[in-house]
């Protein structure tokens, strides 16, 4: 397992596939995706593939990361970096609905933002959310991220973009 990141409270790692029945249960609950646009997956072998054909490490380097509790050692979601179809590095989390409101959203991704502006040197990283996702935009206002624009993105017709700059991350988080 390769670990990315370790936080206060969490490890950060790259998926297995002893994950697929986690990530299966993960994308399985209508509350979770409700503003992703995502299906669920229909079987636990469908997690397993999807994990297995993840290539994102391979071409960029970086991905959505499994999100280990600490304490626990529980997989909880997972939080991360992608190249979008834009061009621009994507922050995302999505973690199970008992988990919400601990405060994980936050510190998994401002772990994923240091990694982005510190290994990968990116210059930006954006985060987007379906505009009726209260909680999503909020996390996305505390990382330090600014309102950018209105667009469709993937599945959502109704996004709203977020945005940090490198400069901006450095002035809040050092």
């Amino acid at each position: 397992m390769n670990i990315v990141a370790d936080t206060e409270r969490l490890i950060l790692r790259e998926f297995d596939v002893k994950d697929a029945e986690a990530f299966y249960n993960l994308n399985n609950n209508p509350e979770v995706l409700k503003f992703t646009g995502d299906d669920p997956f229909s079987s636990i072998s469908d997690a397993e593939q999807f994990i297995k054909d993840y290539d994102q490490y391979k071409l960029n380097g970086f991905g959505r990361w499994a999100v280990i509790e600490k304490v626990s050692g529980k997989f909880i979601g997972f939080s991360g970096l992608k190249l979008n179809e834009q061009g621009d590095v994507d922050l995302g989390f999505r973690f199970f609905q008992e988990e919400w409101g601990k405060g994980y959203a936050t510190e998994s991704a401002i772990a994923c933002m240091k990694i982005g502006f510190d290994q990968y040197k990116v210059d930006a990283i954006i985060g987007r959310a379906d505009q009726n996702n209260i909680a999503s935009v909020k996390v996305l206002e505390k990382l330090g991220m600014s309102f950018w624009k209105y667009d469709a993105c993937e599945h959502l017709n109704d996004a709203v973009y977020y945005r940090i700059k490198k400069s901006e991350y450095y002035c809040k988080y050092n």
